[in-house]
């Protein structure tokens, strides 16, 4: 609604309707460029003309809007109707810079706790400034111009034409996306079947993920029978055969007494006959020489927060690097990095089975039977199980999730009284806990979720840093602060698990406990440059950033086992149940056991996945042979299909406690 000035500066009547016509959709298409240069780059690539396409329409149907209010109504409309929309692409681009992924509408409900976060908002709002700005202008632009154009006339035929413009340019946009369907992961797949909040803003824009969002999330029908993944999961070809080498002994599979064919021939539901006849085609893990290997121990298992592999350091963390230099040594450990950031990391871990992007996974599966979790496994054995997290005990839920994992459950505010610092110490927390599970009954099983290793990084704002400041500085006086905080944040981890090792030798359980310990995900509070400067060279953003460590150790383990094979945090509960020789099927979780003789998997959020032959970039859609490897034909398809089959049946078991539906028990 900026008028037109001429030359002359003498004001020209604008043409009825002209300014609002234009100023939507152009502005739309201006604030998606700038999210997409803040957060990706600015390429022009076919994901740019796409989000043109879908913008224009949503342009002309806010100036439709507009246009039913007469008089100055339409300018109020108009600038409600900017300011909405600019609020939403602020929160995104700072949402982004924070957890670099996007806000979904089931996020929004974790609001609340989100709260207690304001420096962290404060940080991520801060350090997109750069992009904020330049996304206030045209709201900024409207409300001081827009005063001097007379009210937009309203008329039958602009209506129409509004409307008949909106519904062309859609159609238009629809059919160009619908026809795209080349590639692994083509725009019609995006657009119509796989919702992926990087990719949509990335190939489509924010308004129109929100959209994609919104329909998503309200698709709650059981999948047809057609709909479910009936492929069986084959090595590919060209790899050799699973199974233990000649001269080893002939394992079994790991498999429960359940006969999925049966089940499925007999189910009238549509949806669990899909989800039978997939399990039934999926090949099980065999058993191997590790199987049972930790029969009987205790178990300490944690999720620690913001923990990396480059927070392991000789010097400052000696106890990590003890710990992930001797046991099992993962090489090509990888912690994906998922859309619910700390809730959704530790549900992986604790469940082997794929977070969902629409709902919260962990909040729903408290409503179901859990069977295979460690909790619930080891309890169902005699062993006390007890689980801790020393911030407030009722943070994304875990005052319900973590007892249906089978936890006598203990937070702050629920039956765990540390200091109240930010963030809490790890320390504390374990010189809490350590003794009582010592003095009690054996074996047991502790869980923890940490804290001490949590964002912001710097010696003003978080206590744990600010408390080992001059430890680091003594040794990287030269580096920045946020490197300097971050190690210095992790070594209250360290001396955490300095302490539990202490107590578990003075009581004579050392080598009779198992310890594993991953992170939730990378620490996404640093910037770029500084995930560059811990790991001393350029990382891939793309799948480098989400290589990690994972502990796993026993005191009775007399020298370190060392495993190649691309595994990721879907796979340690799968692990772990066959060292412990603990019953399960390992064709009912989406992670698989690491010391299986099988061929390893990485899988990302947005379906980009990692194997020994290569790499998919779901960005952009292209698939990297490793150095050397020879790559069957279909093979980057075939291991794609693997992928998409595993997201569904993750979320399909949410969805229909499918545990529960086969008889397996709950908590």
């Amino acid at each position: 609604m900026i008028s037109l000035i001429s030359l002359s500066g003498r004001r020209r009547q604008p043409q009825p309707g002209l300014d609002v016509l234009l100023l939507f959709p152009l502005a739309l298409f201006y604030l998606e460029c700038v999210v997409k240069l803040w957060c990706f780059g600015l390429h022009l690539d076919a994901g740019i003309w796409y989000t043109l396409l879908l913008t224009v329409p949503i342009g002309f149907g806010c100036a439709f809007f507009c246009t039913l209010f007469s008089g100055n109504g339409s300018r109020r409309a108009a600038v409600t109707l900017l300011a909405l929309a600019t609020f939403w692409y602020l929160v995104q681009t700072v949402y982004f810079t924070v957890f670099h992924t996007f806000l979904t509408l089931d996020t929004l409900t974790m609001a609340g706790q989100a709260a207690q976060y304001w420096r962290e908002t404060l940080t991520g709002i801060w350090r997109a400034l750069p992009a904020l700005l330049p996304l206030l202008l045209p709201l900024v632009l409207l409300c001081t111009l827009g005063r001097r154009c007379p009210p937009v006339p309203r008329s039958r035929g602009r209506l129409a034409a509004l409307a008949l413009s909106a519904g062309a340019v859609q159609l238009l946009a629809a059919l160009v996306i619908l026809s795209a369907g080349q590639g692994i992961l083509s725009p019609r797949v995006l657009y119509r079947e796989d919702f992926i909040p990087e990719l949509a803003v990335s190939r489509f824009g924010v308004l129109t993920t929100l959209r994609l969002d919104a329909a998503h999330l309200l698709q709650s029908e059981p999948p047809s029978e057609s709909e479910g993944p009936i492929q069986p999961e084959e090595p590919p070809p060209g790899e050799p055969p699973r199974g233990p080498e000649q001269e080893e002994p002939v394992y079994g599979p790991n498999v429960l007494a359940l006969d999925f064919a049966a089940l499925a021939a007999g189910e009238e539901d549509a949806g669990l006959r899909a989800l039978h006849a997939y399990v039934d085609s999926r090949t099980p893990t065999m058993q191997n020489r590790y199987t049972g290997r930790f029969a009987g121990k205790n178990l300490i298992f944690l999720t620690a927060e913001g923990f990396w592999r480059y927070a392991v350091d000789e010097k400052l963390t000696p106890t990590l690097w003890k710990l992930t230099h001797e046991g099992f040594v993962f090489e090509n450990f990888y912690n994906p990095l998922w859309w619910k950031s700390t809730t959704d990391g530790e549900y992986a871990a604790c469940t082997g089975l794929i977070p969902n992007q629409s709902f919260r996974a962990f909040r729903v599966s408290a409503a179901n039977a859990m069977p295979f979790c460690m909790g619930n496994m080891l309890r169902a054995r005699g062993y006390p199980t007890t689980a801790y997290h020393n911030h407030t005990y009722n943070y994304y839920d875990r005052d319900i999730t973590h007892p249906n994992m089978g936890y006598d459950y203990y937070g702050v505010g629920k039956g765990l009284e540390v200091r109240a610092t930010w963030p809490e110490s790890d320390l504390e927390m374990m010189e809490k806990t350590v003794p009582q599970a010592l003095g009690g009954e054996k074996p047991f099983h502790l869980y923890y979720m940490t804290v001490s290793g949590h964002l912001n990084y710097t010696f003003t704002g978080n206590a744990m840093a600010y408390k080992h400041r001059e430890e680091v500085n003594a040794v990287y006086p030269d580096h920045s602060e946020e490197f300097r905080a971050y190690l210095a944040c992790n070594m209250e981890l360290d001396r955490a698990l300095q302490y539990l090792l202490e107590q578990l030798e003075a009581a004579g359980e050392l080598e009779n406990t198992v310890l594993c310990l991953s992170g939730d995900h990378y620490p996404y509070g640093l910037s770029d440059q500084v995930l560059d400067e811990l790991a001393g060279t350029h990382l891939d953003p793309d799948f480098a950033r989400y290589h990690s460590a994972l502990i796993l150790w026993s005191g009775d383990m007399e020298e370190p086992v060392t495993v190649e094979k691309p595994c990721d945090s879907l796979d340690i509960l799968p692990t772990l149940l066959n060292l412990f020789g603990l019953p399960y099927d390992s064709r009912l979780l989406a992670g698989r056991d690491i010391l299986a003789d099988e061929p390893g998997l990485v899988i990302f959020s947005n379906r980009s996945f990692l194997t020994d032959l290569g790499r998919y970039d779901a960005k952009t859609d292209v698939f990297t042979p490793a150095q050397g490897a020879e790559v069957p034909e279909g093979y980057a398809l075939d291991c794609f299909q693997k992928v998409e089959d595993l997201f569904w049946f993750s979320e399909q078991v949410l969805k229909t406690d499918y545990y529960g539906a086969l008889g397996l028990g709950g908590s």
